[in-house]
């Protein structure tokens, strides 16, 4: 081998040695942060969306300030008032009548004057009462005025106002007292002196108007996990209607199937050996079974959602823009999430969508389970509203926004990060053709979506409010269920009502229905009601005569009235259902947006039922009304309370008017109905326990919106599918080859406890 031969292999492999490490170094370095673009920006007046803001803490204090100076009458702090007591209830913003705004907005118009909507409970009177007064302007208030007749009809008794947290802790000390007048039974049956038991309310509170008479259940509690799975058998009925805390008085006991007078009754029998005891073990953290605690280590990390060059959507105080969207969103402490000013490609195409009502409503052979009918409204779907943990809740890059409340205390307080803003990418395409014939392609588009998410914590249940804006102009409302059953002490022929799920716990069967606000406004507010639906006609075939086709057929069908656009719940509705505007389309077809109602709902209460006017909203899963300032919500805090005698009945918004050409509102319930299993130990999960609702495009657009998204992608059999510039997914490798910078791990979620 001669001298150049060498020198070119040694050449060689130097070369190589060097290519080696420049590989084995690059594998090892991390990957450079993900270089952020601006954000969209928005094409609106700036403040605009600030006439559907939230209160601020300081506009909640200045309202309190002038109530306090203003009123005539001594006010107590509510976090500590007695029922005999004057005191602000809540304090929340008043939403100004939808044709002022609209012509703010719109029109050029004056913006409309800024005012809350206070809530006041006034026991310290010779005629105890509910009184609502709005007070403004913001942020300097000046005038009041009491709004309750004119918008209820007349006074709100007392007897209807929500119960307070210091309302349920003087209940909690009555029932304590009341326990250790039977110290032996409660060491046998549950060994414990009573103190170490959970208290759970019920709802509503007896069988005709004017009762306050609360069945309460007791658990084994046991710190860090979910007592509502370890019943002990121990029911109480409390009378607490009078103003005075002292003349409350325990009227029943349930026990095991069996009904006593009083504790005192039912330790008597014990102690005389005629009560069939069950000798229940005190649950231990480590085995109990409602624990959530990880049984396992964590082993490897899961797939991690983020933005290589940032957010795609833009967030300025309560608006909120993404590829074509504008939304304003709030959050009403009671009621939940709302929205406002929808629009797409500047278009408003829903001036509201909010939440209004959330029932829960049990069957058991306990006293306590046989008469719950949760409406979370007046528990405070909003307030109840905490902080949301990111990466698990919501992507741990998403944005997340402090809500803020005042109820139950004149101090305002604060959700951390309680509602989160996010672009979802649903591995899946929103529209795709893999062309295999006359010519070779590909076409498509990846469905990403913005979602603003909310997360409700209504005792023992945990409700997931989604609102989800896609690519093609199409909404998404969806809630999710998870959290915790409740549960009844099993005995007797308890699996009539549930399954058994423990030793001794009956999960009872419930359903779940939700009901939302939509008030459409397509090309304008003027919209009539058009129904589509399918039919068959059979026919001889044209080209012989000798055959028939059973050929399908479409049926329209134009609405006129509210009678006929009143869906009852389960009952067969047409398929294709649309808010339509006169005007038409390039194809002459009205533009429209239609309505698609994905929901399970068990059956709703019997029209006979002395409450269910107070729920009548759950009669139909559509019903379609004229838009009336005087009908703002179908629904009202004062109704748990009192459903016999419903401060508001949502039938009464039915009354045949008609709706041709008219401003409408499409009231939707969805629902489910969930018979409590062995996979709802420890949690529900949220798989299969979805319903909600979609406001699609229909013949809205001339074409698909979605086509002038410049995510879409396509590439031919003739163009090189690696090269970037023929197609956008070739450059995801360079482009995302970067490390998010993710901040801290961060949750208060507990402070405000």
């Amino acid at each position: 081998m001669n001298v150049k031969t060498v020198l070119i292999l040694l050449g060689l492999a130097l070369t190589t040695i060097f290519a080696l490490v420049c590989v084995l170094l690059t594998r090892g370095r991390a990957p450079s942060t993900c270089q952020h673009l601006p954000p969209e920006q928005e094409d609106t007046e700036d403040d605009q969306s600030l006439v559907f803001a939230d209160l601020t803490p300081e506009e909640m204090a200045q309202v309190v300030r002038y109530l306090q100076g203003n009123l005539g009458v001594q006010l107590v702090d509510a976090s500590r008032a007695k029922p005999s007591d004057n005191c602000i209830a809540s304090v929340d913003l008043q939403v100004p009548a939808k044709a002022e705004v609209l012509r703010f907005l719109d029109g050029g118009g004056a913006r409309p004057a800024r005012e809350a909507l206070a809530v006041l409970y006034f026991g310290n009177q010779p005629d105890p009462n509910v009184t609502e007064y709005v007070v403004g302007p913001l942020p300097t208030p000046a005038y009041h005025r009491d709004v309750t007749v004119q918008k209820y009809g007349g006074k709100v008794p007392y007897h209807r106002r929500p119960v307070t947290g210091k309302e349920y802790m003087d209940i909690n000390a009555l029932i304590q007292r009341e326990l250790k007048k039977a110290p032996q039974f409660l060491t046998t049956c549950c060994e414990s002196d009573g103190t170490d038991l959970a208290i759970l309310t019920t709802a509503p509170r007896g069988f005709v108007s004017g009762d306050r008479t609360t069945w309460f259940v007791l658990f084994h509690n046991v710190a860090g996990t979910g007592y509502y799975l370890s019943p002990v058998g121990l029911e109480v009925l409390v009378e607490h209607r009078d103003l005075h805390v002292s003349r409350w008085q325990l009227r029943k006991v349930f026990y095991n199937g069996r009904y006593f007078a009083s504790t005192e009754d039912l330790e008597q029998e014990f102690l005389a050996r005629m009560l069939e005891v069950v000798r229940l073990k005190k649950p231990q953290a480590d085995a109990v079974l409602g624990s959530m605690r990880p049984r396992h280590p964590p082993v490897s990390l899961g797939p991690l959602q983020f933005e290589p060059q940032g957010p795609r959507y833009n967030v300025r105080d309560n608006h909120i823009t993404y590829q074509g969207w504008s939304i304003t969103f709030g959050m009403n402490p009671n009621s939940g999430p709302r929205l406002f000013d929808i629009r797409y490609r500047g278009e408003r195409i829903v001036y509201e969508l909010s939440l209004q009502e959330a029932l829960a409503l049990y069957g058991s052979n306990c006293p306590g389970g046989m008469s719950t009918r949760y409406l979370d409204g007046s528990f405070g779907i909003g307030r109840f509203a905490y902080e949301l943990v990111q990466g698990l809740d919501c992507p741990y890059t998403a944005t997340y926004v402090d809500r803020h409340y005042l109820a139950e205390s004149d101090t305002p307080k604060t959700n951390q990060n309680s509602l989160c803003i996010f672009e979802h990418d649903s591995a899946l395409p929103l529209r795709r053709h893999f062309s295999d014939s006359q010519s070779f392609y590909y076409g498509g588009l990846r469905k990403n979506t913005l979602v603003i998410r909310t997360i409700s914590t209504l005792i023992n249940y945990d409700y997931i409010w989604d609102f989800m804006f896609h690519g093609n102009g199409a909404m998404e409302v969806r809630v999710h269920a998870t959290g915790y059953i409740s549960t009844s002490f099993l005995h007797g022929q308890g699996t009539n009502y549930g399954n058994r799920v423990g030793p001794h716990t009956l999960g009872t069967m419930h359903l779940h229905h939700m009901h939302y606000k939509v008030d459409l406004d397509v090309d304008g507010q003027k919209n009539f009601l058009e129904t589509q639906d399918m039919e068959y006609e059979i026919i001889k075939d044209p080209w012989s005569t000798q055959n028939t086709i059973e050929r399908p057929y479409l049926r329209r069908k134009r609405l006129e009235r509210e009678d006929e656009a009143a869906f009852p719940l389960n009952a067969p509705m047409p398929r294709y259902l649309s808010f339509a505007s006169p005007s038409p389309n390039k194809w002459g077809h009205p533009r429209s947006y239609r309505i698609q109602i994905i929901s399970f709902a068990g059956k709703h209460l019997p029209i006979n039922s002395s409450m269910e006017r107070s729920v009548s909203w759950g009669r139909y899963q559509l019903a379609v009304t004229r838009r009336k300032e005087e009908e703002p919500s179908s629904t009202s805090i004062y109704n748990q309370n009192d459903p016999w005698t419903p401060t508001v009945a949502f039938a009464d918004f039915i009354n045949n008017e008609t709706i041709t050409n008219e401003d409408l509102v499409a009231w939707i319930s969805v629902g489910f109905l969930h018979v409590p299993h062995a996979e709802d130990v420890p949690n529900t999960v949220a798989v299969g326990n979805s319903v909600g609702f979609f406001l699609r495009p229909y013949n809205y657009f001339n074409e698909d919106p979605s086509v002038d998204s410049p995510d879409s992608v396509y590439f031919s059999s003739e163009q090189d599918s690696r090269a970037c510039e023929d197609n956008p997914l070739a450059c995801l490798p360079t482009a995302a080859a970067c490390a998010p910078h993710l901040p801290p791990f961060h949750f208060g979620g507990f402070l405000n406890l």
